[in-house]
């Protein structure tokens, strides 16, 4: 995996070991990762065009905001994703693969702990549950 850290990895290690929160992106396929300093770039999108990207490609990765302890999860599924129409099925795969990208590429950078999703965002588990 590539992962990028902005402004650079030191200060990255060092917010994470501070216990301080890091913005992290990392693509569907968890071929690369972004972290940045959130106090620095603030947004996701941000981020993104810091690192040369779009930012309007926010929907091609799964969005963190983590410290030392974990990372919450800003579960947004794109309405496009992987071709599937069912937005239940949709929300489902979404999950699944993200779960398991994320897992793998938030231990290569070092961030242990618990993956939450935030309530704000679990409104799309209603929907992966049939409510």
């Amino acid at each position: 995996m590539d992962i990028r850290y902005f402004p650079d990895k030191e200060s990255v290690e060092a917010l994470l070991s501070a216990n301080d929160p890091v913005l992290v992106l990392i693509d569907f396929e968890g071929k690369t990762a972004l972290v940045g300093d959130i106090d620095e770039y603030a947004e996701h999108h941000i981020l993104l065009a810091k690192a040369g990207y779009d930012s309007r490609d926010i929907d091609k990765f799964l969005r963190f905001v983590a410290d030392g302890e974990g990372a919450d999860w800003t579960f947004v599924c794109p309405p496009d994703y992987k071709g599937i129409s069912d937005k239940q099925r949709r929300i489902e795969r979404f999950y699944k693969d993200g779960l398991e990208t994320a897992k793998a590429a938030l231990e290569q950078i070092g961030i242990s702990g618990d993956i939450v999703i935030p309530k704000r965002y679990k409104r799309h588990f209603d929907v992966m549950l049939g409510k």
